[in-house]
């Protein structure tokens, strides 16, 4: 009998911990089968006192209580992945490195945050970055662009090549962009005009006819018939432009060059603003500050901000030569760090790096000093007073956040 009791009164504080934690919580699955499962501890406390012996049924009452328990004491984490598929600054190359673009997943923990999945521009190589990060092209469920600048776009091309080699008969992906915009200069630049030529030279050159007589089940129109345009038009105002579930993706205009426009991803699991190229509103000095106004409202408590950032080396008295017009419509490091402070954003990543870390110049133009380490960079962000975490982007540099249901 005291061995009996040895071996009961384990299971009973498995079924006291069920009756204490799950079984009394409203909406619980396993509410249901409360009382079954206070039979099954009656049960047990009269085996316990020897009135009546533990039947093979109890027995199986108590594995089914403690794999509820199992079930329901499992809290389900879901999960926000920024991952930077490439960071490059500007059209120079730099030791392989990919051209501007990020992703970002948001999902269950089990799903390692894969349940939606984003890109925000596709710089050159974006294709060999995600395949690295293990996302296939076609698992894509949205490509943002920032702006139409070709470091930020010209992986485009590669990517619905792809897609179309792989997945012709679809889904289509979208694509969300800026919408038309005209310059004062007399030039305009439209996102839906680069999205329907994006496989004229394929086409033109005969090769896509190749691929279609060896293949008929693919598209006849090319990669493009593959990509559904959702173009809005950017404003002073964040504005939702994309959802899907739980994820949220909202908009504001900025200034870099006509149409830019920067983005914020909100999830349960946290939020992040991929800044793009925004810079200051007042495009030189005398000005208060090298980043965008808009910006820093769309970061209003964000987790993490993503912006392109140019180290004050490069300006104007620098020694560089690099052209002042171009220095000013970038945001600095430094002042980057003063803009994540005063919006209350937690962590801060630095990408398309003016110049990159290691380079001795950014294009033709040489630093006097020689190249900059990852710590210029982590020193210009300090100087600011930034006390959040600083991440100096290199290619697939990631951050997660988690939270548990």
């Amino acid at each position: 009998m005291a061995r009996e009791r040895r071996q009961l009164q384990p299971v009973n504080r498995i079924v006291a911990k069920i009756n204490r934690t799950h079984l009394t919580q409203p909406g619980s699955i396993c509410t249901e089968q409360r009382s079954h499962c206070d039979r099954t501890t009656s049960d047990l406390n009269n085996q316990r006192e020897g009135r009546n012996p533990m039947s093979r049924l109890t027995v199986s009452a108590l594995a089914f209580c403690a794999g509820l328990f199992a079930i329901t004491g499992a809290s389900a984490e879901e999960c926000l992945k920024v991952t930077l598929t490439g960071t490059q600054g500007g059209p120079p190359v730099f030791q392989g490195q990919a051209g501007a673009g990020t992703l970002v997943q948001y999902g269950s923990a089990e799903n390692q945050c894969k349940d939606v999945q984003l890109q925000f521009d596709t710089g050159r190589g974006t294709t060999q970055r995600l395949s690295q990060a293990g996302v296939p092209v076609g698992q894509l469920d949205a490509i943002f662009i920032t702006h139409l600048h070709s470091d930020h776009t010209e992986g485009l091309g590669d990517m619905m090549q792809l897609r179309w080699h792989f997945n012709s008969r679809g889904p289509k992906v979208d694509l969300v962009c800026s919408e038309e915009t005209r310059s004062p200069l007399g030039f305009a630049l439209s996102c839906e005009r680069f999205a329907a030529h994006i496989g004229d030279a394929l086409i033109k050159s005969g090769e896509m006819a190749q691929r279609l007589a060896e293949n008929n089940k693919r598209l006849p129109g090319g990669p493009a018939d593959l990509i559904e345009v959702r173009d809005f038009k950017p404003s002073d105002d964040i504005a939702e432009v994309w959802s899907k579930g739980d994820v949220r993706v909202s908009a504001i205009r900025s200034t870099h060059i006509p149409g830019h426009a920067s983005y914020r991803v909100d999830t349960p699991a946290g939020s992040v603003v991929i800044g793009g190229d925004a810079g200051n509103d007042v495009r030189t000095p005398p000005r208060a500050t090298s980043t965008s106004d808009q910006v820093e409202t769309l970061s209003q408590g964000a987790d993490i901000l993503v912006h392109s950032t140019i180290h004050p080396v490069m300006g104007p008295d620098g020694g560089t030569g690099f052209p002042p017009p171009i220095y000013f419509r970038q945001s600095n490091a430094s002042d980057l760090g003063s803009l994540a402070t005063r919006a209350g954003v937690k962590k801060l990543m630095l990408t398309h790096l003016i110049p990159p870390v290691g380079a001795a110049r950014q294009g033709p133009y040489k630093l006097p000093d020689g190249a900059l380490s990852e710590n210029d960079y982590l020193d210009a962000v300090s100087a600011s007073g930034f006390e959040g975490e600083t991440v100096v982007g290199s290619d697939l540099a990631s951050l997660t956040l988690s939270r548990t249901e």
